[in-house]
């Protein structure tokens, strides 16, 4: 299978749609630290972010005398979908977690590039240009879709309280900005028609892709997206696995997924790691996972047919449906 085989389209819009000055994160031009005023009002975009690879090193997670993960390592090459799988209680969560900031390794390293993140903060983490999406919805129930992914400009924003409040000419140059960018994204993740509507009354597919959109309103370099398509039906699995890979080969984020879907697994990710009890028992390209026996007896199935079967299914799915 080639690679324009494995991989869904990029979203129509934005730089898909090849408009290359209207893009998301590293592509824009922009830092983490958003655009910096000069002394005349206007505003600049910093050069980008060089992409830097996310290494994860011998992380050891303990709870209590419990071992969640036990010396796991790998590294996310810039620009690329590494997916982490592995039976329920794996330690799939608990990586993520580690890798956010919220939970803290016991021992072990998590770099981006130099830059050391383990014991950091989430937010701080955040601030380094690393967005996570959840499993669980948290929207809020009645903004609309425009003002929950303005949540995600949030460490973008350099307009104090006083100003802001004030409605100083900088707060509210800023505030378009922000909301200009806002719309750019949508159209990129396909709800440029949904932005003044409540987040929480769209399908449940579309609501998955304002949390996508939110965490890429934060301009990150890393995307950590977890179970990005659960629960979703074929046709918003496709929608969803098209903006994903258009994040990958049009904006060049790096993005981390967990997903039990094994269809999207091996069609999306460049490399795979998978966990088994909180350790690392396989690494490598899709197709070396599928047929590594390790992987086959703790994940896939009994066999390596039903292994194949495995990552083939919803490929099927998606054809008949």
């Amino acid at each position: 299978m080639t690679d324009s085989e494995k991989r869904p389209a990029a979203p129509a819009g934005g730089a898909a749609a090849g408009h290359p000055e209207r893009t998301v994160g590293r592509a824009a031009g922009r830092t983490d630290a958003g655009t910096a005023p000069h002394g005349d009002g206007s505003a600049e975009s910093p050069a980008p972010h060089t992409p830097q690879p996310l290494t994860v090193t011998d992380v050891t997670v303990r709870f209590a005398g419990l071992t969640a993960l036990d010396s796991v390592s790998f590294t996310v090459e810039p620009g690329s979908v590494h997916a982490v799988i592995g039976p329920n209680g794996a330690g799939k969560s608990t990586c993520f977690n580690v890798l956010s900031g919220v939970y803290r390794a016991t021992s072990g390293s998590v770099r981006l590039g130099a830059t050391e993140l383990t014991g950091l903060a989430p937010h701080r983490i955040a601030g380094l240009g690393v967005a996570r999406t959840f499993q669980n919805l948290a929207l809020p129930p009645h903004a609309t879709v425009a003002d929950s992914m303005l949540l995600g400009r949030h460490r973008l924003t350099r307009a104090g309280f006083l100003a802001t409040g004030l409605r100083l000419p900088s707060a509210a140059r800023e505030a378009r900005e922000h909301r200009a960018r806002v719309g750019e994204i949508a159209e990129f993740v396909g709800l440029a028609d949904d932005l003044d509507r409540p987040a929480g009354a769209l399908p449940y597919g579309k609501q998955k892709l304002v949390e996508l959109g939110r965490a890429l309103c934060m301009e990150p370099t890393v995307l950590l997206l977890d179970e990005p398509v659960a629960g979703m039906t074929a046709d918003e699995r496709r929608r969803t696995a098209a903006v994903v890979a258009g994040v990958r080969d049009s904006l060049g984020i790096s993005i981390v997924l967990v997903e039990h879907d094994m269809g999207v697994v091996m069609r999306l990710a460049d490399a795979v790691t998978v966990l088994d009890f909180g350790r690392r028992i396989a690494g490598g390209t899709p197709a070396q996972v599928q047929s590594d026996p390790a992987v086959v007896r703790a994940y896939l199935g009994e066999s390596t047919e039903s292994a194949g079967n495995a990552g083939n299914s919803h490929a099927n799915e998606e054809a008949t449906s």
